[in-house]
């Protein structure tokens, strides 16, 4: 039930994935408040209050008084002339989850838009029935603007939208749906617009991916320290005790059962006391990246419960509340961080990918992985290369965002939060580094093969049988690009046996 009841990153996600249906809660009280909450807008339009966006033209324009009779044209302009978004549309999934989080923070009951509204936001989502959202436009500070405006004009049966996948216009997929375009009430628009839900949503998708691929590092290292005949000694817990950062000890932990082997099998002798940092220190690694995790988590589901657009309405006394909730500060600082530790990921497994192909630091594997005989192959050579290649372009685009604050809209919107972008350059990062962790993947299974029988190591097995399903050992030189696109596939999908981010198993 929407309306009552807090909501965190993984009620986002089954809302976005249509996995739950969607209503607003019934509750006779909460309808109730939802109403006095409209009503206190009218009264105060009735009675000759300035209400910004309502009464007043916006952002710089807010001296500007709108007249009784103008102000339904506002609110259709308001969405109207933000209609230039650039770039790709959201995915399906990023778009609905955009209705979601915005649909939990106006159903809050603070945002003055009638219960309508909320039930169209439900319908939207039920039906899956979602807009069309370009990616680029805003800064992230007077909210989701420009993105936004695209929900608003769904609802207004405006623009372009997706049903179940497929596209076609806003009033087409309304009339496919049996629900009629709203005309939005004064402060309506605004409320829908004035919001952090874009950037929200997209770090919601984009936590779940990192989290998938902060378990897939650690299982890799597994394998490579089996491979490599590391020194197992560097995960014993008690080094971690001493300093418990949780994140650390959870990765530690992870590597230690994923080191598991079968009963009656032996660990092989370590080839050396103290193994390079890319191994030894994987835990000090992957772990801040678990940190960074569970904190950008926590600022999500502060974010997502929120009622961050301007003006606010006290339901209960009909005061109107001028402030800058919009400010999506805390999304960019938790994605900044988490984009950070993400490609430290990356070369991470760049840096394990580089020990594999090398005889001196693989415990004498052949050089590159080569698997055939003749010196006219050369293995995995190329895909080192393709990997440093992703993992330098995902380092690049670890500049914060918060750090490119620019003066906008006639210097009314002088100091912003670029928290949208910060979301978009995190997910950039995720795309390289599952790419990256992929093709490590593909390297640590051919070193598998290479040590003739594999490995007793649970995990090592079971993600060998996994990828071999998709891709072959490289027996001698041919393509690789389907190999990596078939192994990203599964790891998106969730069909790599990686084991659970919450525990060791």
């Amino acid at each position: 039930m929407i309306g009552l009841r807090s909501f965190a990153v993984p009620d986002v996600l089954a809302m976005a994935r249509g996995e739950v249906r969607v209503e607003l809660c019934d509750d006779p009280a909460y309808r109730a408040r939802l109403a006095r909450g409209r009503t206190a807008v009218e009264r105060a339009q009735q009675i000759g209050d300035t209400v910004y966006g309502v009464t007043t033209g916006v952002g710089a324009s807010s001296h500007v008084v709108i007249p009784l009779e103008l102000r339904e044209d506002l609110a259709a302009n308001l969405m109207r002339f933000h209609g230039c978004g650039t770039g790709r549309a959201l995915s399906e999934l990023e778009s609905a989850a955009v209705v979601a989080v915005r649909l939990v923070s106006l159903a809050r009951g603070y945002s003055g838009v009638r219960e309508t509204l909320l039930q169209r936001l439900c319908d939207l989502l039920n039906a899956r029935l979602l807009p069309r959202i370009p990616e680029e436009g805003s800064v992230g500070a007077s909210g989701d603007l420009t993105p936004l405006s695209y929900l608003a004009a769904l609802l207004a049966g405006e623009r372009e939208a997706t049903l179940r996948g497929r596209e076609l216009t806003a009033a087409q997929g309304l009339a496919e749906i049996g629900v009629e375009a709203l005309a939005l009430a004064p402060k309506e628009s605004l409320a829908l617009m004035n919001g952090t839900a874009v950037m929200t949503a997209i770090a919601c998708v984009t936590w779940e991916r990192a989290a998938r691929l902060a378990r897939l590092a650690a299982a890799i290292t597994s394998i490579v320290v089996d491979v490599t005949r590391g020194n197992r000694g560097h995960f014993d817990a008690r080094i971690f005790e001493l300093k418990p950062h949780p994140g650390q000890q959870r990765c530690a932990e992870w590597i230690r059962a994923d080191l598991e082997l079968d009963p009656g099998s032996e660990a092989p002798a370590a080839a050396r006391l103290q193994d390079r940092y890319s191994l030894r220190c994987a835990p000090h690694v992957i772990g801040v990246l678990v940190d960074a995790l569970e904190e950008a988590r926590r600022i999500l589901d502060v974010e997502i419960n929120s009622v961050n657009d301007n003006p606010l309405v006290d339901p209960d006394t009909g005061d109107v509340l001028h402030g800058g909730n919009f400010y999506g500060g805390h999304v960019c600082f938790a994605m900044d961080g988490l984009k950070a530790s993400l490609a430290s990921v990356a070369d991470l497994l760049d840096r394990q990918l580089a020990l594999l192909c090398v005889p001196e630091t693989s415990a004498g594997l052949s050089p590159n992985l080569v698997a055939a005989s003749s010196p006219s192959h050369h293995g995995f050579k190329a895909m080192q290369i393709s990997a440093s290649a992703l993992t330098a372009e995902a380092l690049k685009l670890t500049m914060p965002a918060a750090a490119f604050s620019r003066s906008t809209e006639s210097h009314n919107q002088d100091k912003v939060s670029m928290g949208t972008i910060a979301a978009r350059d995190c997910r950039r990062v995720v795309e390289l580094t599952e790419t990256v962790g992929s093709i490590a993947l593909l390297a640590a299974c051919q070193a598998l093969d290479l040590r003739d029988g594999g490995s007793g190591a649970r995990r090592a097995r079971a993600l060998h049988e996994a990828v071999r399903k998709a891709a072959p050992m490289v027996a001698e030189d041919r393509r690789l690009d389907g190999d990596i696109a078939r192994v990203l596939e599964m790891l998106r999908g969730d069909a790599l046996p990686l084991g659970s981010y919450s525990s060791a198993r």
